[in-house]
């Protein structure tokens, strides 16, 4: 299908979402891979090749140009563009990829809505973050923000070795539909970094993306 969203970013980047309803060969017929590419995609099983694919050709598309770039990952696994000044992240859940591109450091997750979440809180929150989830009307919305916020700041730290319940903090919030606001903070002994948060309902997932604020970047 078309672009299911895309939408421009405050600070000059943009983020794109892919419902993906099409099989291998659409993406093949309008993008061919460089071969650090096939290599890693020849070793995908299931559904993940589609979400590679998928991901790959949003993020072209967003670009505007003629010819894509190579889509590499570094030592640490965190994706980058070749010949690209610009930081990119990607996420999927059941039919859903989604894509963010810009100078300023970013991450981006996209979660279908799932009863487990109640039961792993304890593990990615903190205290005073429990605490205020538990006290709200809407707990699965906002634990699926808090979630999908920390993957994000996750995903934009782009090392590995990370606490999600002490190294990743996330300011209070009121959740307002279809869009809220907040403001995220990677704390660890080689970063200290501020990044604004939006989380954006999309039928039943919850997309969650990070910008690194001007002043840490």
């Amino acid at each position: 299908m078309p672009i299911y969203l895309k939408k421009e970013l405050e600070c000059g980047g943009e983020l794109g979402l892919w419902k993906i309803n099409e099989p291998e060969s659409y993406f093949f017929e309008r993008m061919s891979l460089f071969e650090e590419e096939r290599i890693y995609f020849d070793q995908l099983k299931g559904d993940r090749r589609l979400e590679y694919l998928s991901s790959r050709f949003l993020l072209h598309l967003m670009s505007g140009r003629k010819i894509r770039s190579a889509c590499l990952k570094d030592k640490n696994g965190k994706p980058y563009l070749s010949n690209s000044d610009h930081h990119i992240s990607f996420s999927h859940s059941k039919d859903f990829v989604a894509v963010i591109a810009s100078k300023n450091i970013v991450g981006i997750d996209i979660q279908k809505y799932v009863d487990k979440i109640y039961r792993i809180k304890h593990k990615f929150l903190s205290e005073s973050e429990l605490a205020y989830v538990e006290k709200s009307s809407k707990q699965k919305i906002m634990l699926h923000v808090l979630w999908g916020a920390k993957e994000s700041l996750y995903k934009a730290y782009g090392r590995k070795k990370v606490e999600f319940k002490t190294d990743l903090a996330v300011d209070e919030f009121q959740w307002v539909h279809p869009e809220s606001k907040s403001l995220g903070h990677i704390k660890k002994s080689d970063e200290n970094s501020f990044h604004n948060i939006t989380a954006r309902e999309i039928e039943d997932y919850m997309l969650v993306y990070s910008v690194q604020k001007e002043n840490d970047a």
